[in-house]
Formats: C-alpha cells, sequence, structure tokens
C-alpha cells in the first residue's frame, strides 16, 4: 500500500516538474505570440536575414527605407555586420542561418569555394570606381614598372579585402610579383586606416588603400605620394554581389523577387533625392558631409537596366548586352589562379553560370520596374553595344602622348610573327585575344605598342622591322576590336633598347628574348 502512495507521489512530483519546466520556457513563446497577436506584428510573415558589413555600397541595402518598404509586405529584413569576415559568411550561408550576403566577386569565389558554392548570384550591386587604390611615396616608386626586380620596397595592405585583390590582378596583369611580397616587406594591416598611417610615416613604400584614406594620403602628403592605379581606372575588376541561398531560392522564390524589386525601387528614391542617400550615408558612417560626398564618388551603383543588359546578358527586343558578370568571375578564377590562391578553377564543371541566376532580373526587367542612375551616367540604349573596348579617346600631338605617364607592361606570352616578316602568326593572334581582355579592365588608359629586334643585322632594318610589327599589333587590335586609333599609338626602336641580361641566364636565352612586342598602358597626368 505504502508502495502505490509513494510511486503516486514520485509521479505527482515528475507531472509538477514537468509543469513549472513548461511554464518556464513555454511562457516567452506564448508571450510572443500573444504580443504578435494583440499588435500590428500579427501580420509578420518572418525575417530576412542578410549578412553583410558595413562598406558604403551596401548602404542602400540595409537602409531604413529598404527596411519600411520590406515591412510593408509583411517581412522583417535583418542585416547582420559580420565585420568582412567572409570564410564565416560563407560558412553561415552553406548552414542557412543566413538568406542573403553580400560579397565581391573574388571574396566569393575564394570563400565559397570550400563549402561547394552554397549561393548564386541574383544582383550586381556596384562597382568600385575609385574606391580603392594602390598608393606609392613618389621618392621610391613611380610606377608599377619601376617595382620590377626590387627587392626593396614594402608593401602595406589588409588581407582579404577587395584591396587586395586589386594587388593580385595588378600583380598577373602587369606581372609585378613585387607587389605581394613575401617576409618583413609584406605589411599586413587591420583596415586601410592602418595602412594609410604607415604609409604618411614613411613605414612603408606602398600601400593599398580605399576611401575617405586615399583621398587623405593624396591630400596631406602635399604631392610626396602619388596614385599608382586606382579603380576609377578599371572595370570589372572589384564587383559587389548579392548572393541568395540555394534552398531558400527554391522555397521563396516570392520573396527573393520581393528582394530585389523593392531594392530597386529604393535606389530609385535615392536618385531622385541625392541628400537623402548621403544623410543616410552620414547617419550610419558617422562621417562629415565631405567624407561621405567622396567616398560616393568611388561607388558606381548598378541600375537594373544595367544589371539585365550589362552583366547578366538579357535582352530586351533588338537590344544589346553584355555577359559581364561571367566575364567578370572567369577573369576573377585566372587572377586567383595565378596569384596561387586555387591550382585550378575551383567552380563545378569549370562552369560559371552555375554560380549565377537571371531568372528574377528577367521578370523585373520585362515588367519594367525603375532603378538607379547616376546623373549622367550611360546607359545601355536598344541596338548598341557597350564595350569598353570601343571607348572613344580625343587625338593626341606627338607632345601630348609624350606627356603621358607610365602605369606599366602588361603581362603577355611572346607575339610571334611569320619569319622574318610583320605578318602575325596564328599563335600572335590568339596572344592578342588574351590581351585584348586583360585591356577590357582598363578602359581609361591608352596604350603604346613598342616593337624591338635582336642585336643582330642591319640597324635601320631593323628599326624598320619592329615599326612594321608594332603596327601588325596596332592594326590588329583596331580592326579587330574597334579599338579608337586616338587610343594607340606603336614605336619601333630595332635593338636600341634590349633587355638585362637575368643572372645566370644563358646567351642563347637572352638572343631569344630580345625580339619582342612590348604593349604599355599610360594615362593621362591631371
Amino acid at each position: 500500500m505504502m508502495g502505490k502512495h509513494l510511486k503516486a507521489a514520485i509521479a505527482l512530483v515528475i507531472l509538477l516538474s514537468l509543469a513549472i519546466i513548461g511554464f518556464y520556457f513555454g511562457k516567452p513563446i506564448w508571450e510572443d505570440i500573444r504580443q504578435r497577436h494583440t499588435s500590428d506584428a500579427r501580420d509578420t510573415k518572418g525575417k530576412i536575414k542578410i549578412a553583410m558589413d558595413n562598406w558604403v555600397g551596401y548602404i542602400p541595402l540595409c537602409s531604413k527605407e529598404m527596411k519600411k518598404r520590406i515591412r510593408q509586405f509583411g517581412w522583417l529584413l535583418e542585416c547582420q555586420d559580420d565585420k568582412a569576415d567572409y570564410p564565416k559568411r560563407m560558412e553561415r550561408l552553406s548552414r542557412q542561418e543566413i538568406d542573403f550576403a553580400v560579397a565581391t566577386v573574388d571574396s566569393y569565389i575564394l570563400n565559397a569555394a570550400s563549402f561547394d558554392f552554397p549561393g548564386v548570384i541574383v544582383l550586381v550591386i556596384d562597382e568600385s570606381k575609385g574606391g580603392d587604390a594602390i598608393l606609392a611615396r613618389k621618392e621610391k616608386v613611380t610606377s608599377l614598372d619601376s617595382m620590377k626586380d626590387r627587392t626593396d620596397v614594402r608593401v602595406a595592405f589588409t588581407p582579404n579585402s577587395p584591396s587586395h585583390h586589386l594587388l593580385k590582378a595588378a600583380s598577373a596583369h602587369f606581372d609585378v610579383p613585387e607587389l605581394l611580397p613575401k617576409g618583413e616587406r609584406r605589411i599586413e594591416t587591420n583596415g586601410s586606416e592602418e595602412a594609410l598611417k604607415r604609409l604618411l610615416s614613411g613605414k612603408t613604400d606602398v600601400a593599398v588603400l580605399w576611401e575617405p584614406d586615399v583621398s587623405k594620403a593624396l591630400t596631406k602628403s602635399q604631392g610626396a605620394i602619388i596614385k599608382i592605379l586606382g579603380t576609377e581606372s578599371t572595370e570589372k575588376l572589384i564587383v559587389d554581389i548579392l548572393i541568395v541561398n540555394r534552398k531558400f531560392s527554391e522555397k521563396n522564390p516570392g520573396v527573393v523577387k520581393l528582394v530585389l524589386e523593392t531594392y530597386f525601387k529604393v535606389l530609385k528614391n535615392y536618385r531622385d533625392d541625392t541628400e537623402l542617400l548621403q544623410k543616410e550615408v552620414m547617419a550610419v558612417s558617422g562621417l562629415r558631409e565631405d567624407a561621405v560626398k567622396s567616398m560616393l564618388k568611388g561607388v558606381s551603383w548598378v541600375n537594373l537596366t544595367d544589371n539585365s543588359q550589362r552583366w547578366f546578358g538579357i535582352s530586351s527586343a533588338g537590344g544589346s548586352v553584355e555577359q559581364g558578370l561571367v566575364n567578370t568571375i572567369e577573369s576573377t578564377v585566372k587572377i586567383l589562379t595565378q596569384s596561387g590562391d586555387f591550382s585550378k578553377n575551383p567552380i563545378p564543371n569549370k562552369d560559371s553560370y552555375r554560380l549565377i541566376k537571371s531568372g528574377y532580373l528577367e521578370e523585373l526587367f520585362a515588367s519594367s520596374i525603375s532603378g538607379f542612375t547616376i546623373p549622367g551616367a550611360k546607359t545601355i540604349q536598344p541596338g548598341i553595344a557597350i564595350n569598353s573596348l570601343e571607348a572613344k579617346f580625343s587625338l593626341l600631338d606627338e607632345s601630348g602622348w609624350n606627356t603621358l605617364r607610365e602605369i606599366g607592361t602588361l603581362k603577355i606570352q611572346p607575339i610571334t610573327f611569320r619569319s622574318g616578316t610583320a605578318d602575325l602568326s596564328i599563335q600572335g593572334k590568339e596572344e592578342l585575344d588574351k590581351v585584348a581582355d586583360t585591356l577590357k579592365h582598363y578602359p581609361t588608359f591608352r596604350i603604346v605598342v613598342k616593337g624591338h629586334t635582336g642585336l643582330q643585322g642591319d640597324p635601320a632594318a631593323n628599326i624598320l622591322l619592329s615599326q612594321e610589327r608594332a603596327d601588325s599589333v596596332m592594326r590588329y587590335l583596331i580592326v579587330t576590336y574597334l579599338m579608337d586609333t586616338n587610343r594607340i599609338r606603336s614605336m619601333g626602336f630595332g635593338f636600341s633598347k634590349p633587355l638585362s641580361k637575368q643572372s645566370g641566364e644563358s646567351d642563347r636565352a637572352y638572343y631569344y628574348r630580345l625580339p619582342r612586342v612590348e604593349i604599355f598602358l599610360v594615362s593621362e597626368v591631371y
């Protein structure tokens, strides 16, 4: 009898304990339900989580206006600042802890490969246009070429930042491995501001900065610091994108479309009221108005039309398009491979289209949703191809060409010709096609083609042959890629400018290198 009473007592204690535990843990849930159903929050459908950082280009996506408009459709937009921890961001995307993530194309490829690319790119947010730059102390470095074969140049940069990618791109395109030194000459900093301090104090010779530190360096140094290469002179190098988790996209296509449609409407609102954008950036960044204006100059937001036609290759009836995003992905893979980040193309089946989903933009473009444009910016018009290789340049006389500042020599394989002639070989034309792909990244620079010969033969005949070969290269680029004749110049030097012989190099190897065609990029001096 006592046993039955004891069991009943134990059972009662257990039930009471479970009730207390249930009440303890269930009360917050019940309170949450009660609050929602007794307020306007009863219509909330859920949260849309975006992982981001404080780059100014992302501010419209996570602005108060964006959140307010999304809320009108029953969703809460939650932007989570992870301080640009890209590896963690991609890991969270793969675990479905976030629905969207922002990144640059290079950071996505670099950090998402180990997670089998858990998201697809649905939008190009912006492109760095002066936001990042390679600067140097003038007494030590004057151009990219001036760094070659140097063992005394120190370089400061923030690892895994977009500016780091600018270093990798310049190193790969201009064959300047000295931009990515090792040992004591490699100075890794925690952000652009620290790199700026080192550059101003002379503790580094070269630094990669982003705005507003680029402007600060050029202003405070009073001419002692110069800009070697800035993204205002590049195209499709540092490109910010919006990525959606693949599973979220499959389950919630309507939500993805809502985010994109709302985003373009918000950007249009900022286009119509530029002061509103400045105030938003000032509130978020805490910077003064002049610094904010400088920052905004370094960002080129991409509207719906350009997203569709220039980046995703979506055509309207009779319209011309460009596969800008695919081209950027492929060129980025080449840069990361040449920089040693990958031993081979990390994209499954080497198919860049596996990282892109254009369907959402196609729907929006068909319904003619207005997007963000910068006053005075050019947009693609039906029937007109926008190709940076076809950019127009003003005519320069001899003195004008002589005042241009040298940027650097492009890294190319030998451009070959039929023996003893100036006729390009098939291999020579293929190499020039690769050169054209690189030139797409540098649309504002002029081009100087320099021809050289070996040490043997008649000097006058060698000068003539080197000039004819330089002319042949120039003509191929003009005819094949419709380059403006005002942009490009050819020069023949014969054997008057031989290369320096490398340490341990045999005579045979040295003489083989002498006949060559070099392609220089040059820029106006302002």
